[in-house]
């Protein structure tokens, strides 16, 4: 199949496109490389340095040559959409509309978004099923639900149309042969900012609220392998066929708090890494973990690595060997 990756510059989308070109998938990447990395990108795919919001050019890239689009590119802190809401409904809202209208324009109908749990909100139980209500508590996340509705009302309009949309949990590690890995700037995500701590890049690393009602007070969050969300990728982009709108809930079923990341990647670096501890983030809930069993009877997916000290492992690996990130790598080699 030929296949156009929005976003296979940033961490996920290079992980999907190193999996495409493995299974013997023709790839071309869309990037405007604003936080992606260039030498992310796979040698195999070809590269078309363009935004989202250039409708015409990707309508021209599209035409003729693509049976399916998987799309990864949204900007994704969640504390930056507060403060910048903006830029958020603009990339991720106005600029999937640019994709679905250049989509329709060079007559390709298979889509596979990168949605997320934000839509859910603050959940009334866990674990998480598609069902429950979505009730958003940042831009972040309501720019991401404006998309799933957008997708909704454009499968009813034209029956040929057919998406998958795949809300994510945490999203955590890296290839295991160490080729690709994650490299945000600024970094927030909790298992590379305690690996970066124990590189001695961090001064310390801040535990946000200890009085959560969790066993140990610390918020619990599902930890799902980038490798092995990449697969469910792939799965849903077989299984669609005109008409179809399918939702799925991509993570491990279980939680793990924390001080139990902290202690894995303790354990996996062997080094002590400093912590401090703070008050609570506004909005953060106490606990959400997924119930991925839809996808599970329909697709037969599955995660496969969910220890999560084999998890860490994965992306110690990665940062040991890349301490500077894409940066630090040597004429755009992969070290």
């Amino acid at each position: 199949m030929n296949v156009m990756v929005a976003g296979g510059a940033g961490y996920i989308g290079s992980h999907a496109v190193k999996q495409l070109i493995e299974a013997g998938h023709r790839v071309a990447v869309v990037d405007n490389l604003a936080r992606g990395h260039r030498r992310a990108v796979h040698p195999a795919a070809a590269f078309h340095q363009v935004d989202l919001a250039q409708t015409d050019a990707l309508t021209g890239l599209l035409t003729g040559h693509f049976d399916c689009v998987m799309h990864f590119s949204a900007l994704a802190f969640v504390g930056e959409s507060v403060t910048d809401p903006l830029a958020y409904y603009h990339n991720n809202t106005a600029g999937t509309i640019s994709l679905l209208r250049a989509m329709r324009a060079a007559g390709v109908r298979r889509f596979v978004f990168s949605s997320t749990c934000a839509t859910y909100g603050q959940p009334e139980s866990v674990p998480i099923v598609e069902t429950m209500r979505q009730q958003p508590v940042s831009p972040y996340g309501w720019s991401k639900w404006c998309v799933e509705q957008i997708l909704r009302d454009y499968a009813a309009a034209e029956p040929q149309f057919a998406f998958a949309a795949l809300r994510y949990f945490n999203v955590a590690g890296a290839a295991a042969d160490g080729s690709l890995g994650e490299d945000h700037h600024p970094e927030t995500h909790l298992i590379p900012v305690l690996l970066l701590a124990a590189l001695g890049q961090r001064e310390r690393v801040t535990v946000f609220g200890t009085d959560y009602p969790t066993p140990d007070g610390t918020c619990v969050r599902d930890y799902i392998h980038v490798e092995d969300l990449c697969t469910a990728h792939l799965a849903a982009m077989q299984a669609l066929v005109p008409g179809d709108a399918r939702f799925y809930n991509l993570g491990i079923g279980r939680g793990h708090s924390v001080r139990e990341v902290i202690d894995a990647a303790g354990r996996v670096t062997g080094r002590t890494i400093p912590v401090e501890y703070g008050p609570r983030r506004p909005g953060d809930p106490a606990a959400l973990w997924a119930n991925a069993d839809k996808i599970g009877r329909e697709l037969g997916w599955s995660a496969r690595l969910t220890d999560i000290d084999a998890i860490v492992a994965t992306a110690w690996n990665w940062f040991r060997n890349h301490p500077q990130g894409y940066e630090g790598e040597i004429g755009g080699v992969r070290q």
